[in-house]
C-alpha cells in the first residue's frame, strides 16, 4: 500500500467537512491546484447502506460524485490564496456511472482542475475500483468566504 500525504485529520484543515458527510479517506498525492488523488474505504457500515439498499448494498452515485468534488477542494484550497474558502458545486457534467460500488472496495478518486478563471473552476473527476471506472464527470466548482452564516 502506498504512503498517504494527506489523512482525515489532515484532510479537515484544508475543507469544512465533518461527519458523516466527511467522505474521503485519505489523499494519496497531489500537485497542489493542479491534481489530486485520493481514496476511500467502502464499509459495510457506512451511513448510507442502511437505506441504499437493505440486503443489496451500492454506493449512490451522487455520493461518489461528492467524495469527487472533496478531492478536488482539497487540492485547490490548498492553494495558500484559498485558505479559509469552500468549493461549492456549480455544476455537473458528463457523469457516467460504469459499475456498482459495494463493501470492501477501494475507491481511487483521481481529480484533475482543467480551467480555473477567477473563482469558477472545472475539474476532471474518475472514480476507480481496482483500476476498473466505476465514475466519471465535469465538475463545475465555485470557490466562496467559508464564513457565510
Amino acid at each position: 500500500m502506498a504512503d498517504i500525504l494527506m489523512d482525515q485529520e489532515q484532510i479537515k484543515q484544508v475543507i469544512p467537512h465533518r461527519d458523516p458527510f466527511l467522505l474521503i479517506d485519505e489523499i494519496v498525492d497531489m500537485e497542489v491546484g493542479v491534481k489530486v488523488h485520493a481514496r476511500k474505504y467502502i464499509k459495510e457500515d457506512d451511513f448510507w447502506f442502511k437505506g441504499h439498499f437493505p440486503g443489496y448494498p451500492v454506493t449512490p452515485g451522487v455520493l461518489m460524485i461528492e467524495m469527487m468534488a472533496q478531492a478536488g477542494a482539497v487540492c485547490l484550497l490548498s492553494k495558500p490564496e484559498f485558505k479559509g474558502k469552500i468549493g461549492l458545486f456549480g455544476g455537473i457534467d458528463k457523469a457516467k456511472f460504469r459499475r456498482q460500488v459495494v463493501p470492501g472496495d477501494v475507491l481511487d478518486f483521481e481529480v484533475e482542475i482543467i480551467k480555473i478563471r477567477g473563482p469558477v473552476g472545472t475539474g476532471k473527476c474518475l472514480a476507480t475500483v481496482d483500476g476498473e471506472k466505476a465514475v466519471s464527470c465535469e465538475i463545475t466548482f465555485i470557490v466562496a468566504d467559508g464564513d457565510k452564516q
